[in-house]
């Protein structure tokens, strides 16, 4: 079944190419295809809406949430319009949407994303999913649950070819399934007791931790420095973000990390 949604300020390329996650995949002719939340979808724009096919109208809620449909970003657009480098940032990058995924996949996947590139990145999460997750058809699997990594050591993750991020890997799922790391707990947190918290996994820093906290749980006020964002900080903002990005700043990062990964040098 096909839903069709607004697509004002999304748009797919931007949206699913940004490096906020890493299981959407281009087919051709900008239609891209994912799992997430154990459904496979496609998604398209055609006529100025976004088709989505792989869901009924009833589930279209909780996609709703998932892809932040119901967020205004022109509103974002407008504030950060004050400063003239993220006005810029804006103008290129202005169909990125900050997706609301699963903790635990987001978590995993941003400790394999650690000194790595994408398509490394993506080759990891995809044997892993291969090796533990549930098989969806057609070559696809889902991202397998905390529960079903119970007990894994990192010698048991030696087929996903990942290195030293093994035992990140392994302290996370047993601090999960252990009850140590409690989503539900970490949502009703502050950022900073949030970021604290999800340090406790061997391996996560301010980096991993702030890019868990925007992509899974929507602390918006969460701002990943990668070295991107570094140079852009230093040469732009050597005292931090303008006033206009306050509660935002994450927002304001994708438009930013957008901005400089995909011109060349920073052009204001």
């Amino acid at each position: 079944m096909s839903i069709k949604v607004n697509n004002s300020n999304f748009n797919l390329k931007q949206t699913f190419l940004c490096g906020q996650c890493f299981r959407w995949k281009e087919t051709e002719n900008g239609v891209f295809s994912g799992i997430a939340m154990g459904k496979r979808l496609t998604l398209s724009e055609q006529d100025g809406e976004i088709v989505i096919d792989g869901i009924t109208k009833s589930e279209l809620p909780e996609w709703s949430v998932y892809f932040d449909l119901d967020t205004d970003y022109s509103e974002y657009i407008r504030r950060f319009s004050a400063d003239k480098t993220l006005k810029a940032a804006c103008e290129v990058s202005s169909g990125i949407r900050i997706l609301r995924q699963e903790p635990f996949e987001t978590l995993i996947s941003f400790i394999i994303s650690q000194n790595n590139n994408i398509p490394r990145i993506s080759g990891i999460i995809g044997r892993l999913c291969e090796s533990f997750g549930e098989d969806m058809g057609g070559g696809d699997f889902a991202f397998p649950t905390a529960e079903k990594l119970r007990g894994i050591e990192p010698e048991d993750l030696a087929p996903l070819r990942a290195g030293f991020r093994a035992k990140y890997i392994a302290d996370a799922v047993n601090r999960v399934n252990s009850g140590e790391i409690n989503f539900d707990e970490i949502n009703e947190l502050p950022l900073d007791s949030a970021r604290e918290t999800l340090k406790r996994i061997v391996g996560v820093g301010d980096k991993v931790a702030d890019c868990v906290l925007l992509f899974a749980f929507h602390k918006l006020d969460a701002f990943p420095k990668d070295v991107w964002v570094k140079r852009l900080m230093a040469e732009f903002y050597p005292d931090g973000l303008p006033e206009c990005t306050k509660g935002a700043e994450g927002v304001a990062q994708q438009y930013l990390f957008d901005y400089v990964r995909n011109n060349d040098g920073l052009k204001v």
